[in-house]
């Protein structure tokens, strides 16, 4: 299992009865996770001290509930990076910390490079891997589909300091986006991609992790530069195991490729709490 264990600013304190209790900065969330089938917690007195609570419907999706008033939103860091992090709908906060093992690692092999490295982020939410990528001093594109969530990631990058970095934020379809580059004979020394199990793009197209993934995968190939660094797949889709993502990248791609959980220590327990996995082209 890939660990983010590098983290200051976000713990998770607790997990049980399929929850997780969480510190974003001086901030305690309480909000369910489906891997969580365990009942045991560690430590039972941290749960009553949560600042929020996403209670889930029985019809679908939920609300949260607070036992004082927040900030509509605050700020968290993982080393030089600073994001922006607020209570959404659907659960979400903005940020999905165990990404931070994607984060390291590309911005060492970024680092590494004497070289310019261009960088392609789809799904790129956020803007977590974007911050790391330009941070590292890549010239990157965010692509994502929600308006919303660039106009996040634009605020991120600015809060971390980034704003002389060249990123090019695109509001598109992640599919059709990549058709284009192919056609205007761009390419790229790293991709990396977090694509969700549902989704729709901008003008309603659907996506299904399942039935598309690998299909995009092989069209992506056509954007790889002829020295890649890397090619990642994170994937939080149930069922879709790190041995499945890597044959989608060894066959995609006609090459060697790793695959593990990624995952964040539980502070009370000293578990691990599995948070999808990864899937990395061997360079």
């Amino acid at each position: 299992m890939y660990t983010a264990d590098n983290w200051k600013d976000y713990e998770v304190l607790d997990t049980a009865h399929g929850e997780k209790l969480e510190r974003w900065g001086n901030v305690l969330l309480r909000r369910p996770d489906p891997q969580v089938i365990w009942k045991k917690e560690g430590n039972p007195a941290l749960w009553k001290k949560a600042d929020g609570f996403y209670h889930r419907s029985k019809s679908g999706g939920g609300s949260w509930e607070f036992s004082k008033k927040l900030p509509d939103r605050w700020q968290i860091s993982y080393g030089k990076l600073k994001f922006f992090v607020r209570p959404t709908g659907f659960k979400h906060t903005g940020l999905f910390p165990e990404q931070a093992v994607n984060w390291d690692y590309i911005g060492k092999k970024i680092s590494g490079e004497t070289r310019k490295i261009n960088v392609l982020n789809l799904f790129a939410y956020t803007g977590g891997a974007t911050l790391a990528a330009a941070a590292a001093g890549a010239d990157v594109v965010h692509v994502d589909a929600s308006k919303g969530m660039v106009s996040w990631a634009k605020e991120n990058l600015e809060l971390s300091g980034l704003r002389d970095r060249y990123v090019r934020f695109i509001v598109d379809d992640c599919e059709k986006f990549v058709a284009r580059e192919i056609k205007r004979g761009h390419f790229y020394d790293g991709i990396i991609m977090d694509p969700p199990s549902y989704g729709r793009g901008p003008g309603g197209e659907m996506w299904k992790m399942e039935d598309r993934i690998y299909d995009l995968v092989k069209l992506c190939s056509n954007l790889l530069s002829d020295n890649p660094l890397f090619f990642i797949i994170n994937s939080y889709t149930t069922g879709l195991a790190p041995t499945v993502i890597k044959n989608i990248i060894s066959l995609a791609l006609s090459g060697k490729a790793e695959a593990e959980e990624i995952g964040l220590p539980v502070t009370s327990s000293g578990i691990f709490l599995p948070c999808g996995a990864t899937g990395r082209m061997i360079v």
